[in-house]
């Protein structure tokens, strides 16, 4: 009887011993897919998945996160660690003034250009320039505030911002829609990070 008791006592330590850790479960975890499919089989360990990105306001915890690598995994107490995805985004902002080719004839858009440009070379400040003749209806005195993407402004836009250094002042044609923007350059180019972590209690 005891050395039954024994045996059994032996199989059920091993069976507790066998159960893979917090950890080694992590490393089988290579998408955000499968990172919800644990969340979804493990409510004990309270997972969750953190959408992080670097800023100011980031905690402590946040800025070791951001500094990890996509697959690297780390405990902090009793809570574990993977990173999910990582990816670096460039944000760009510049300053516009906006022509419109539909209501105005070339020999006008070019004459502008030349007025604007003469007057930003003599000192008159981009923000007068883009209140005085942007014909978009722009309230933010021409600041495109940081942006990424083709979502706000044309890809022309974009790729021609992305070229040019702070400080620059150069033409953006988008001949297709007759849209034509006077830009400058008003900031270098902010490299921003941004990761998708998976979150557990336990090692």
């Amino acid at each position: 009887m005891k050395n039954s008791l024994a045996a059994l006592f032996l199989l059920f330590s091993a069976s507790i011993f066998a159960q893979p850790t917090v950890n080694e479960k992590f490393q089988k975890i290579l998408t955000v897919e499968q990172a919800q499919q644990f969340i979804t089989a493990n409510p004990e360990l309270k997972p969750a998945l953190l959408n992080l990105s670097a800023g100011k306001d980031s905690t402590l915890i946040d800025k070791r996160l951001l500094r990890q690598k996509k697959g690297d995994i780390f405990s902090v107490g009793y809570v574990t660690y993977k990173v999910i995805e990582a990816k670096d985004t460039v944000d760009f902002r510049a300053s516009y003034i906006f022509l419109d080719g539909s209501s105005l004839s070339k020999s006008e858009i070019d004459s502008l250009k030349k007025t604007i440009l003469q007057k930003a070379s003599a000192g008159t400040s981009f923000a007068e320039l883009s209140d005085q003749y942007t014909m978009d209806g722009n309230k933010t005195r021409g600041d495109t505030d940081w942006f990424f993407g083709e979502y706000m402004f044309p890809k022309e836009f974009q790729d021609a911002v992305e070229k040019h250094k702070q400080g620059e002042v150069f033409f953006v044609d988008v001949s297709d829609k007759q849209w034509h923007y006077i830009v400058k350059k008003t900031h270098n180019d902010r490299v921003k990070k941004d990761i998708i972590v998976l979150r557990a209690n336990g090692r």
